[in-house]
């Protein structure tokens, strides 16, 4: 029987809301040292504030030990840059790459090109995408059908986490057709010892979560675009009619609207169903700028702290 090699140490690519998650889950619960990469040094800087933040919250509330925190605040560390070029790769060290950079296709098929070329083929490159082919970036992760292309590709999966990470229980897993066996079994592993319930999903558009959960957003944006009710009322029928903890127009705003217009277009281009079209609506919001929690203004607008104004 083949011993399962743990996951001792993982780079985090992407150090926005979805990045900084998972980079604490891996620090606090699966207790490894972690490093989050990004190009902005402002946003990595932010990422570290609202890390220390969360270290802070978690002792406030008896979550964590003094030592637990301070143990969880030395695995943490930052550095410029996307971990795909010569001058700031990630090291070879490390058993896991995530990546967890905006769910636009071609940048995350460049970045795993770029990782398939430089890291050897014994550390698993996962993606935190939520709707985009994993079998495309095996294929992007290969190098050209040689033998090492055929080891870069089987140890690519989905790794798909739920924002907020630190609160959300669930991670699904999602096996590329290439994805060796090995690969799926460290991967749920990784996601337990990050204190998740894990699911496996095939490799088809938006998984289980968004296959479902993104044309219920595209659909109450089109109720809200015909003028059959309000965000309020909307949102308020999902959560005392169908005990949803959010309504579906705040749960969009929590994602982000540009997330969740890039999912949606994926549905709708994979798929090729008209069923997926993104809500007009949507699409202005998104295009005025309007992306949601994160940036102060969505279907409701926001303080500094993200608590619904008015």
């Amino acid at each position: 029987m083949t011993v399962l090699q743990q996951i001792r140490k993982a780079a985090i690519i992407g150090a926005g809301q979805m990045g900084l998650g998972i980079a604490y889950v891996s620090a606090v619960h699966a207790k490894i040292p972690i490093t989050i990469y990004d190009p902005s040094s402002a946003v990595l800087s932010n990422a570290t504030d609202k890390y220390k933040s969360l270290l802070s919250k978690d002792l406030t509330k008896s979550r964590l030990t003094k030592e637990q925190a301070d143990e969880a605040l030395s695995r943490f560390n930052t550095i410029k840059g996307d971990g795909s070029t010569a001058d700031e790769s990630v090291k070879d060290d490390v058993d896991l790459v995530i990546e967890a950079i905006p769910e636009i296709p071609e940048l995350k098929l460049g970045l795993f090109k770029r990782l398939g070329q430089n890291l050897p083929p014994s550390i698993i490159l996962g993606s935190n995408t939520s709707s985009i082919s994993i079998t495309k970036l095996a294929a992007s992760a290969g190098l050209g059908g040689r033998e090492d292309g055929k080891k870069s590709s089987e140890r690519v999966i989905g790794i798909h986490y739920f924002n907020p990470v630190p609160i959300m229980r669930l991670v699904e897993i999602i096996p590329a057709l290439q994805t060796s066996q090995e690969t799926i079994e460290r991967a749920r592993s990784f996601g337990k010892a990050c204190k998740k319930e894990v699911t496996t999903s095939s490799d088809s558009p938006g998984f289980i979560a968004n296959a479902i959960l993104m044309p219920m957003i595209n659909e109450a944006i089109m109720v809200l675009q015909r003028g059959i009710a309000s965000p309020h009322d909307i949102d308020l029928t999902f959560q005392l009619g169908m005990s949803h903890p959010l309504g579906p127009l705040k749960l969009a705003d929590l994602i982000g609207l540009d997330t969740c217009l890039n999912i949606q277009r994926v549905l709708h281009t994979e798929t090729g169903d008209s069923k997926y079209r993104p809500a007009t609506l949507l699409v202005k919001m998104v295009d005025a700028g309007w992306v949601g929690r994160k940036g102060g203004k969505g279907f409701y607008e926001y303080d500094k702290d993200g608590n619904v104004l008015g």
